[in-house]
């Protein structure tokens, strides 16, 4: 008899359709049930000895709240026996019309974004969490708490969803019983399998588990669910690909980021055109295909595209590959490569009016403080070869060790972001808004750009709004280092640094509103119409005293 072995993840909804991920122990028959009659079925497929299957769930009603049920070969499996939490639901859009065509959110037509990134799941030892409470975790008990509430209508994970270089003592232990850790990649993860212990420790959490399974998700990968500074830069990959163990650590990781996270993120319109989930389907074992897949990703970044595009009514929603898209030649280095650009581009200003609120999801943060900002371009400009061989050598290796590689070390490609921002928020069928998510930087702040009085600057509302970590350790480093880099001493220090590499002033300045914050935590935009609003929860207490205090309350327009 098949059995549920991770799952369910309810991936994405509108008004008459959902689609429910899961693992089983074996090749069956998944199946989605509503009372109503809505719901529906599919094969499992396999990939390296484990059995999966996105379940397609049709006949839903707009503007419900349905419960659901989940059946491997007709056996019931979910929800499990003597569960403390309520039911799982789908959450449908008022109107049931096209994807993008719908009337999105729950109460009084407001749609609700929650958002974060950076999740280390370890199991709490002795009743304390290492790292501080779960700010999912407490989110989910206080939904549980009161399933009528408000909750968010979609949530927003934005990079580090595992950590295959920093595991837990648990999963350390789980390693050690598996192979000699004496070996190289030593206690972090080296192929598929132990991928799957990693999302096994994340997902399997009873709180998180039932999360995942009520509130749709938007996934996108960030550098640990590879590697700490993956793609920095030419020269670090070239190392990487000399070093044996990465080859197979690398195709691990994307096959595993294929499987659990981005398939889901697809709509069911595209999981119908897409040839390769076609192939893995139809495939007895899809492993073959699904690992030539990652080999052409690696050798190739540019023939496959992980960013993707989601419309929840009038709010769209770009998310952005910040990682494997890159172009690291010194001389033509880019955040995206030519193709990706090209496509949120097109993506951002497609259909002018029919959006009040533009959001990109990167999970690197495109405005930062203005010291790390202007370290990371000096940086890049030295690397370069701006001031020469030998400072270029120093740029290197400084790159590395401070993690100098997000939107601002890419130079050009900073630059285009914000001349899109300007034209996708401008004219008379501008958004209202023009928000980029992030996490990353283990802390949290709101920062606005403003545009030279003599460019073009868009008529909407522009902001950086990153939220980080959901459940990480800040270290007081963390702290001292970016409260300095938004103070005026950083901003004259990072002046000095631009100039000596010769660093042209950026298209747009910007100021911190907000911030920065520090602890576990989440961001919720709250968009109805062309209004907006920003709240901050940050987790409070331990245990069963845990909650989510609000920190910070903000209208961003409307």
């Amino acid at each position: 008899m098949a059995a549920l072995r991770l799952g369910p993840l309810l991936r994405y909804a509108d008004g008459s359709s959902a689609t429910v991920w899961v693992e089983a122990s074996r090749p069956c028959l998944a199946e989605a049930r509503c009372p109503d009659g809505a719901g529906g079925e599919t094969r499992t497929f396999q990939v390296a000895g484990h059995h999966y299957a996105l379940i397609p769930v049709t006949g839903l009603t707009p503007g419900t709240t349905t419960p659901y049920e989940i059946l491997l070969d007709g056996v019931h499996v979910w929800p499990l026996p003597d569960s403390p939490f309520p039911p799982s639901v789908i959450r449908t859009a008022e109107d049931g019309g096209r994807e993008g065509k719908v009337e999105a959110g729950g109460a009084g037509g407001a749609f609700r974004v929650a958002f974060g990134s950076c999740r280390w799941a370890a199991p709490a030892a002795d009743g304390r969490d290492p790292v501080g409470a779960d700010a999912l975790d407490t989110l989910a008990a206080r939904i549980a708490a009161d399933p009528a509430a408000e909750r968010p209508d979609v949530l927003l994970l934005l990079g580090d969803q595992v950590y295959a270089d920093e595991v837990s003592d648990a999963t350390r232990d789980w390693l050690a019983a598996r192979r000699d850790l004496s070996d190289p990649p030593g206690a972090e993860v080296a192929d598929y399998e132990e991928y799957t212990h990693l999302y096994y420790e994340s997902w399997l959490d009873p709180g998180i588990r039932w999360l995942l399974s009520t509130v749709p998700t938007c996934m996108v990968f960030d550098d640990h669910d590879i590697i700490d500074d993956w793609n920095t830069s030419a020269a670090w990959l070239a190392g990487m690909r000399e070093t044996p163990w990465w080859r197979e650590r690398l195709l691990s990781g994307l096959m595993s980021y294929w499987v659990h996270q981005h398939l889901g993120n697809l709509t069911p319109a595209e999981l119908a055109t897409d040839p390769l989930y076609a192939a893995v389907r139809e495939s007895p074992d899809g492993t073959d295909v699904l690992r030539a897949f990652a080999a052409r990703s690696d050798a190739d970044p540019a023939s496959v595209r992980w960013s993707y595009r989601r419309d929840f009514g009038r709010v769209r929603l770009l998310m952005v590959d910040s990682r494997a898209a890159r172009v690291l030649d010194e001389d033509e280095r880019a955040m995206l490569n030519p193709g990706e650009e090209s496509w949120v581009r097109e993506q951002a200003l497609a259909d002018p009016g029919s959006y009040d609120h533009l959001l990109i999801g990167t999970s690197l943060p495109w405005l930062l403080p203005h010291l790390v900002h202007d370290t990371e371009a000096w940086d890049a400009a030295l690397c370069k070869g701006e001031r020469g061989a030998r400072w270029a050598r120093f740029g290197e290796r400084l790159r590395r060790a401070a993690d100098l590689e997000h939107w601002a070390a890419f130079t050009t490609s900073f630059t285009d972001l914000a001349g899109l921002i300007a034209e996708a928020g401008s004219g008379p069928r501008a958004p209202a808004t023009v928000l980029v998510l992030s996490g990353d930087v283990h802390h949290a702040y709101a920062a606005e750009p403003t545009w030279p009085e003599a460019a073009d600057h868009p008529d909407a509302r522009v902001l950086q709004l990153t939220c980080s970590p959901v459940h990480n350790a800040i270290p007081l480093s963390i702290k001292v280092g970016f409260r300095l880099g938004w103070s005026g001493l950083g901003r004259a220090v990072g002046r000095r640094l631009a100039r000596h590499g010769r660093v042209p002033r950026p298209p747009v300045t910007w100021r911190r509103t907000g911030g920065p914050w520090f602890g576990n935590m989440l961001m919720t935009l709250t968009l109805h119409g062309r209004s907006a609003r920003l709240r901050l929860e940050r987790t409070q207490g331990e245990k069963d005293g845990t909650r989510l205090e609000t920190v910070m309350e903000s209208k961003l327009s409307g």
